[in-house]
């Protein structure tokens, strides 16, 4: 969603660090935890292992909700979007899955208005880890039974969609993204996009 539909204005680098600030000062993480190897989703799923509280794990997500929700504040659309949901609206079964929290999922998408377009909306709450697990994708594809992995596309901007739509057997479709780094981390994109409205050609 964020930088693929939406035009997110969350500061991910911000983010992170104060997610990582705060697992510090809880003791999880030491100083020298490579953190540069980490996205604020990987690095709360790797905290996750440690055998986190339910307490501490609601206050980090809760800190991650408000740089989301802060981020989310007046975004806009990526260039070509509304244009290309109104060609394949009803034409094909979309869904939007996101790292982000539902609450900040759809504020997102209904202050665009584009939330009728979609068949169901997946946040954070739906799945069992964040991407890059495909437990969301999962939860979707368990939800349409009769389409098959192969049957859908997903479109992402980061390696960290690559790689949820390679672990879930699904063909990946890259939107404006930095494909050294996705190759640096073995993604190979079936297309790459610069404009949504490029996907009209591999449909």
């Amino acid at each position: 969603m964020d930088n693929t539909l939406i035009q997110s204005k969350i500061d991910f680098k911000q983010m992170k660090s104060d997610i990582f600030g705060f697992l510090l000062q809880s003791n999880l993480l030491s100083s020298d935890f490579p953190i540069h190897e980490h996205t604020t989703s990987t690095l709360i799923e790797y905290v996750r292992t440690l055998g986190i509280s339910d307490a501490l794990h609601e206050s980090m997500m809760a800190r991650t909700a408000q740089h989301e929700l802060l981020g989310m504040k007046d975004a806009g659309l990526e260039p070509g979007v509304k244009e290309i949901l109104t060609f394949l609206y009803e034409k094909y079964t979309l869904v939007v899955i996101t790292n982000n929290s539902l609450t900040a999922a759809l504020e997102a998408l209904e202050n665009t208005e584009i939330t009728r377009f979609f068949e169901l909306i997946v946040g954070r709450e739906q799945m069992t880890a964040l991407k890059p697990s495909p437990s969301g994708f999962h939860y979707v594809m368990n939800r349409f039974a009769s389409i098959k992995p192969n049957e859908w596309l997903s479109i992402g901007d980061s390696w960290i969609d690559g790689k949820t739509a390679e672990e879930a057997g699904i063909p990946f479709i890259s939107y404006r993204a930095d494909i050294d780094k996705m190759h640096q981390r073995g993604i190979q994109p079936t297309l790459r996009m610069n404009h949504m409205m490029e996907l009209l050609e591999f449909l």
